[in-house]
């Protein structure tokens, strides 16, 4: 009976050390605190997940967390916690979470050792003809490409440096990188760009007015 119960108990999250999986810098933790202190209501801490990536970066979210899941792994940094989910946790090992402020930015700063690589094979053999051959063409105009995900008949990418913005995108698009990837990937049917090109601030063309 003390078994069957023990199975029914709450699942409890995993409390480990800051230092055993990432580090908050004490500019991180006044920061962090403050920003809970200005909310004004009870908060359990701040949640830190691996939100997307790029081919060569993680991107991050960050967010003050008022319901943990069961699941979590949690770090106990003092005055509050940082919660991080087990999916992520796997690549934020070793990072550091730092805040820095200057004159010409301020912001969360995540240093993350690891880097992303692509357990799927189709996924590899794209992101190595994004390197190989299309990354080089779109370089002559300062551009480059992002994988950011592959799906059976879909991939989703961004585009950086001069693409981003760029009057030509959507002729690089549709007449450059579709025609190259599915001449290889006769089975990708969609290549998603998820370019916010409203915030391109040097392309290579500028887009018409009107």
């Amino acid at each position: 009976m003390k078994n069957l119960l023990d199975k029914l108990k709450p699942k409890q999250p995993q409390t480990v050390e800051a230092s055993g999986l990432l580090t908050v810098t004490e500019g991180a933790k006044q920061k962090i605190q403050s920003v809970i202190e200005d909310q004004g209501m009870e908060v359990d801490g701040l949640r830190i997940s691996i939100s997307g990536r790029s081919a060569s970066a993680f991107e991050y979210g960050l967010g003050l967390e008022v319901d943990p899941n069961p699941d979590d792994i949690v770090i106990d940094c003092g005055e509050f916690k940082v919660f991080i989910d087990s999916e992520s946790a796997e690549n934020l090992k070793g990072a550091t979470v730092d805040y820095v402020e200057d004159l010409n930015s301020s912001g969360f700063k995540i240093d993350n050792p690891n880097t992303p690589t692509w357990d799927n094979p189709k996924a590899q053999a794209i992101q190595q003809l994004i390197d190989e051959r299309i990354n080089p063409a779109v370089a002559s105009h300062g551009g480059q490409i992002d994988l950011l995900d592959v799906t059976d008949d879909s991939i989703y990418i961004h585009m950086g440096g001069g693409c981003q913005g760029c009057g030509m995108a959507n002729v690089t698009l549709k007449h450059g990188i579709e025609g190259m990837i599915q001449e290889h990937f006769p089975e990708i049917k969609n290549i998603i760009d998820t370019t916010d090109h409203a915030a391109g601030d040097n392309p290579y063309y500028q887009p018409s007015k009107g």
